[in-house]
């Protein structure tokens, strides 16, 4: 199958208007948002175009997203991820907030591991409860770190929100790793609340471990968004290894889109060829970008990640600010790393999920407006 980042040419996609493509000026290149350059699987195309036609656009009903994602996560990850222990969602960050007010005490705080996804403190805070870092070392779980902060942070039943794999720096956590949390959260009362919707975007060097396959007390969030595009149909799954799913508001599932379950079940139960190939087009991606910075812009560190369409970049040699700096004088626009929390100032996230003509002129542009 041809690479699905290639496909599109850049007057294309500035005929786009979601907010990736409308938030800046025409003369910028935007990689900052978290959406990939691509146009929907066939089989996405399928199902809702045949959906359309039926005049199917209710409300969801049945449990068709969590057995296309139960089989995905088989077949993939070999978890048997239990159906019945499920509730669908309106998205990740919004299920977030729910599970943590389902198993939290009233006003507990969240404990995030920085860097890591802004919304994580937007949507935290916005729900009344405070936030605690323990930020990661060297990219990884500091499990010394989270062993103090849960031994100190006092507080009835307070959660840890874990980003598996984390974004934006692409870490992968490795089985032992998630063991050794769960074993730290069961001795200190903290419950794990798992954000695993790049999930499906983990290099096939890599190997993705579900946070519930290593947590009996876990819970965990996924969607098939990330890794086939869907944000515009939205619709997560929430899954515990409890039943604690059945407390859940009644009014928390009016909020998935039908559209939302019927694309994103297309896509987990017969999207896996595309998704192959935008795995390996971002695989291509990666080397790409680490060869261009190590030629053009040696001050900018990146390792390239084990997941994610997403690289986080060490911009501290250019610029305080270097989101401003290359939007300014590059007309690129990055995603600027403080708000991603400690460790995130002079940092940018780039969006690798476009094509190799896109990456190299932005690289381009950069360099220039440094050497300029």
């Amino acid at each position: 199958m041809r690479n699905p980042l290639s496909a599109l040419s850049l007057d294309r996609l500035r005929q786009r208007t979601s907010v990736k493509w409308r938030e800046f000026p025409g003369d910028v290149l935007p990689l900052w948002v978290a959406e990939m350059d691509v146009d929907p699987a066939e089989p996405v195309k399928k199902a809702l175009v045949d959906a359309l036609e039926l005049g199917d656009t209710g409300y969801p009903a049945g449990t068709a997203y969590q057995e296309a994602l139960a089989a995905f996560a088989k077949k993939r990850w070999d978890w048997d991820l239990p159906v019945d222990r499920t509730a669908l969602v309106s998205d990740v960050m919004l299920g977030a907030v729910e599970l943590i007010k389902l198993v939290s005490g009233p006003g507990a705080p969240v404990i995030v591991s920085p860097p890591v996804y802004p919304p994580f403190y937007l949507f935290v805070r916005s729900a009344g409860r405070a936030v605690v870092e323990a930020p990661l070392h060297d990219g990884r779980l500091d499990l010394d770190l989270l062993e103090r902060t849960f031994r100190h942070v006092k507080a009835d039943r307070p959660v840890y929100l874990l980003c598996n794999p984390q974004n934006p720096t692409g870490t992968v956590h490795t089985a032992e790793e998630l063991t050794a949390l769960a074993r730290l959260a069961e001795e200190h009362g903290v419950r794990v609340v798992a954000d695993e919707i790049h999930a499906p975007l983990v290099a096939t060097t890599s190997k993705f471990v579900p946070y519930l396959s290593v947590d009996p007390r876990g819970l965990s969030l996924m969607s098939a968004s990330k890794g086939w595009n869907l944000a515009a149909v939205r619709a997560a799954v929430a899954t515990s290894n409890t039943d604690e799913l059945a407390a859940l508001p009644e009014e928390v599932s009016h909020g998935p889109s039908h559209f939302g379950t019927i694309a994103h079940a297309a896509a987990l139960r017969k999207g896996g060829e595309w998704l192959d190939a935008v795995l390996a087009g971002l695989a291509e991606n990666r080397v790409l970008l680490r060869d261009l910075l190590a030629e053009h812009l040696p001050e900018i560190g990146y390792t390239p990640s084990e997941a994610t369409f997403l690289a986080w970049l060490d911009c501290r040699a250019i610029s305080d600010d270097p989101a401003a700096f290359f939007v300014e004088r590059a007309r690129v626009a990055l995603m600027p790393g403080a708000g991603f929390g400690s460790g995130g100032e002079g940092h940018v996230r780039l969006n690798i999920g476009t094509s190799s003509e896109i990456i190299t002129e932005a690289v381009r542009r950069m360099a220039a407006a440094v050497r300029g």
